[in-house]
């Protein structure tokens, strides 16, 4: 038997605590095995007991006495055409009160916001613009020259070039062009930019509970609806996409996504073995004085492929969002939780099985070239999987001890806050900007918690010395993130623990990797009762259809029993309905009715 390692030399007193030290065929083996089926039972006992809880937090969320919005509203989409004759508020409300005539409110049809939401986003800019140039001219006043400086700009890109003005005077012209044409667009859009989707309200959260989850038409691509989300949360021009158009993108982001990922392997596999310190050296040898310093060499040889390694992942997130809600996904917390599982299998694709298998192939590639046998590549693997546990380890350490100390103090945040503080903001909205926070990141952050949990898994095993490091990383990530999303953090939106099913998904995908990876290396380590391990992956889907089958109803609806509890107040449906009037179309001169009013007066004989 070849000898085997788990540290490549780095730390060889490692090897004593994992498999490496185990011969093939040894007894010994059946303590592990036992140990495979013991982490599996234990992670099922967690994961139902958490969906269970977090059940019932949903539930207690939806219960709240308190009005709000998102309860009493539907989203409807795919709306035929319409009939000779009505307006295409006419034709949903009429289609909607013939099946809720008692509890159907009224509709607010979705409109093409492009142009408005530009003009309007033009109209805040120089709002702005106009606060913070009185800000400075109030600010130049001085006992000296009480009469100050009036600020100056240039019309020009970027302010560099152009006519020079008055910035107030000039903002001020702006402001009142914009408001002229913003009433004029409102109008416009509201009257002959109608999409075929719309906002239901009804009186009853009960009624708006059960009519989101219903079968509507005959058709599945008719008059398709969803439980709204909270106002903010709509992707207004996702809204219009038709039913097939939204499968084929679909599929269309799948293949993107798939292309993405195979292509990504060779650069994240490229990194890491391009990345240790002798192979810097020989590519550029001028750093060779800097790495000869002991101490340095040390944390260089410890961390530097998992620096290359998070800096390289931190570019994809966005990419992913933006595929995400190409898709037509139509709400912001859908979105996030779309890319946050593109993400998680991109980073345990790449990251982990990249990063393991790649390691091995890049240091062993001669020996598998002079011996290209299946027995000398499975020999190898069973050598070599080990060996990255301390790639991995030191993964994990520098994520909790550097990241998570980063997280607490949020040392960076502060010093861009007092940056712009100091040079940038002069007005108090400008100040509260700076100050804002943002939210957790759940899109980025649950993904790098399941790439933990599945390098703890996969190890767990094979390297036990891995699981003080996995209990270490989420027992002080519980202590300062509880701290961050109670005190720090403001969140964007509420989805009521609808990202929990996704999250235990991907735990789920994990521990099958885990029980796979593990029915390998036994198998490489010619244990004669391998085929044991079958049944942990095949009980593993059967585990995640029960809980899909008993749980995640309740969380893709809202449950009518919840929905049925009593309110403290009767809830004020002028006030729900204006909650999802867009902001580019609000104004004192267009309020609820009078967008109901243009709606239901757009033309009469032309279909939208």
């Amino acid at each position: 038997m070849k000898t085997q390692t788990t540290s490549n030399g780095t730390f060889s007193e490692l090897d004593k605590l994992s498999m490496a030290n185990i011969t093939a065929k040894s007894s010994r083996l059946w303590g592990f095995f036992i140990a495979c089926y013991w982490v599996s039972i234990v992670t099922f006992a967690l994961l139902w007991r958490a969906y269970k809880h977090v059940s019932w937090l949903r539930a207690e969320a939806l219960k709240s006495p308190d009005v709000k919005p998102e309860q009493f509203a539907i989203v409807v989409r795919d709306i035929p055409h319409v009939p000779q004759g009505q307006t295409r508020k006419e034709q949903v409300d009429s289609y909607f009160r013939d099946i809720y005539p008692e509890t159907f409110y009224r509709s607010m049809i979705v409109t093409d916001n492009k142009v408005v939401n530009k003009i309007w986003e033009s109209l805040e800019k120089y709002t702005k613009k106009l606060a913070r140039a009185e800000a400075v001219y109030a600010g130049s006043k001085t006992t000296a020259k009480p009469e100050g400086t009036r600020p100056t700009n240039k019309t020009g890109f970027l302010g560099l070039v152009g006519k020079k003005v008055d910035t107030i005077e000039y903002c001020n012209e702006k402001i009142n062009e914009l408001e002229a044409r913003l009433e004029s667009e409102q109008k416009v859009t509201l009257r002959e930019k109608q999409q075929d989707a719309a906002v239901v309200f009804f009186s009853s959260r009960v009624v708006a509970a059960s009519a989101s989850q219903s079968l509507h038409a005959q058709m599945v691509d008719t008059w398709s609806v969803f439980d709204a989300p909270e106002p903010n949360q709509l992707i207004w021009p996702n809204l219009k996409i038709k039913y097939f158009q939204r499968e084929l993108r679909q599929y269309l982001v799948y293949f993107i996504v798939a292309l993405t990922i195979f292509f990504y392997m060779i650069p994240i596999t490229f990194i890491s073995a391009l990345t240790t310190l002798d192979n810097l050296v020989k590519y550029l040898p001028f750093i060779k004085p800097i790495v000869n310093i002991k101490a340095l060499k040390t944390v260089l040889e410890a961390y530097l492929p998992q620096l290359a390694l998070i800096i390289f992942l931190a570019l994809l997130p966005k990419l992913l969002l933006f595929l995400s809600k190409f898709e037509g996904i139509p709400t912001e917390s859908h979105a996030v939780r779309a890319a946050s599982g593109k993400y998680f299998y991109f980073t345990v694709l790449n990251v982990f099985i990249g990063v393991t298998i790649g390691g091995t192939l890049f240091k062993a590639f001669k020996r598998i070239r002079e011996h290209p046998t299946l027995d000398e590549i499975s020999s190898l693997l069973a050598e070599s999987l080990p060996g990255n546990a301390t790639f991995f380890l030191t993964y994990v350490a520098l994520k909790f001890f550097i990241g998570y100390g980063l997280e607490l103090s949020r040392i960076v945040p502060l010093i861009i806050y007092h940056l712009k503080r100091k040079y940038l903001c002069k007005t108090e909205a400008e100040l509260k900007e700076a100050w804002r926070p943002g939210d957790l990141g759940y899109g980025t952050r649950v993904p790098g918690d399941m790439l933990i949990v599945t390098i703890v898994f996969c190890y767990s095993v094979i390297a036990p010395v891995i699981i003080p490091f996995g209990a270490l990383y989420f027992g002080l990530g519980w202590l300062v993130l509880r701290n961050q999303a109670l005190k720090v953090y403001v969140p964007t939106f509420e989805s009521y623990g609808r990202m929990w099913p996704h999250i235990h998904n991907r735990i789920l995908a994990s521990l099958i990797l885990y029980q796979i990876t593990m029915f390998g290396y036994f198998g490489t380590q010619k244990f004669y009762y391998t085929p044991l391990v079958l049944p942990l992956p095949i009980l593993s889907l059967v585990f995640g259809f029960v809980c899909a089958k008993k749980f995640y109803p309740a969380f893709q609806h809202p449950a009518l029993e919840v929905a049925a509890n009593t309110l403290k107040e009767v809830p004020n449906m002028e006030l729900i309905f204006g909650a999802y009037i867009p902001p580019s179309l609000r104004s004192e001169k267009i309020d609820g009715d009078r967008v109901e009013d243009a709606l239901s007066q757009a033309s009469r004989t032309t279909p939208v």
